[in-house]
């Protein structure tokens, strides 16, 4: 009888500790984090920053799943899924986002900011958290602005030094108006496409170029596919760093303030790496094979860009375009 009393006491001892350890188990929660790029970009250092200040910040009841290189769809599917709520995070670029959040798309007006603290200091400052809060009202929760650095281009036909060498030239740009924009007032052939398919449409010569920052055209490897580049710096390129409202109103106070400073991390993380990259990725380039244009005329390619910028100010707003032009 004592050693049956043991017996039902050790399985009642067991089943305690595997219910306790079921317990622990179930409060970690899986956050998946999608994004377009590799897990060694700007965008999986932001993610992994991201993550560890999540899971240290809440006591590792949150933990992030990285789902990098687009492994959930382009960067407009991740979107959808985010206000669908089938997707918890995301790291995506203004390209997408201006299609969801149209406010978003005055960053990416050509020429817009003298340099990258000129952009940070916007972004930081009260028009760009503003910015910021404006996603609420299309079923986003936006928590920081991460970096990908200044745009330039690339292509296969032959070196551009100034506007007249885009003429013709058929450039993949983001699904952005702006950008659109931009290359057809310059003479190019803009043809937008999600990110997922650019590689091999560059490989197959359905388009002959693209623009990016630095930062993408080393994670990605374009020199693999591509002959020449021009430091052209037309467009300062910002991702954000965003949760889905179904998740956002799950957590806690506490739980928010660690995800909006853990977002916070990831946006600084972002930054250090593209100042990285900026510095090495152009001679990795060269190194590479990829014939290089180092300075183009900007006060030129603004001329060219006077009827965009008209189209613009009417869309956004010639004091908006004025405040962010005067920021210090």
């Amino acid at each position: 009888m004592q050693m049956i009393r043991r017996t039902l006491l050790s399985t009642c001892v067991a089943a305690m500790a595997a219910a306790s350890a079921g317990a622990v188990l179930g409060q970690t929660k899986e956050v998946k984090v999608g994004y377009a790029l590799a897990v060694n970009s700007h965008y999986g250092a932001a993610a992994q920053a991201w993550a560890d200040a999540v899971e240290k910040g809440t006591n590792g009841a949150y933990k992030f799943k990285q789902f990098p290189a687009s492994a959930l769809g382009g960067e407009r599917e991740l979107i959808e899924g985010l206000q669908l709520g089938t997707v918890e995070a995301a790291i995506v670029s203004t390209g997408a986002i201006s299609n969801f959040v149209p406010d978003v798309g005055v960053v990416d007006i050509p020429f817009l900011f003298r340099d990258t603290q000129h952009a940070r200091a916007v972004l930081d400052g009260a028009f760009g958290q503003e910015l910021l809060a404006k996603f609420s009202k299309r079923g986003l929760v936006a928590l920081a602005w991460g970096e990908q650095g200044f745009r330039h281009l690339s292509n296969n036909k032959h070196a551009v030094n100034g506007v007249a060498d885009l003429k013709g030239l058929k450039i993949r740009v983001t699904e952005n108006p702006v950008h659109i924009t931009a290359f057809r007032t310059l003479g190019a052939s803009p043809t937008p496409m999600s990110w997922p398919e650019v590689i091999g449409a560059l490989q197959q010569g359905t388009i002959d170029g693209q623009e990016n920052p630095i930062s993408v055209l080393a994670s990605a490897k374009l020199w693999q596919v591509q002959k020449h580049l021009t430091l052209t710096a037309h467009v300062y390129a910002p991702m954000a760093l965003l949760v889905s409202p179904s998740f956002w109103g799950s957590l806690n106070d506490s739980q928010k303030a660690a995800f909006t400073q853990g977002a916070k991390s990831g946006a600084i993380a972002s930054r250090v790496f593209v100042d990285t990259v900026e510095k090495k990725g152009v001679e990795e380039a060269k190194s590479h094979g990829m014939q290089v244009v180092e300075k183009v005329d900007q006060a030129a390619f603004r001329t060219a860009l006077e009827p965009a910028y008209k189209e613009y100010a009417k869309k956004f707003g010639q004091k908006t375009l004025d405040t962010i032009a005067n920021a210090k």
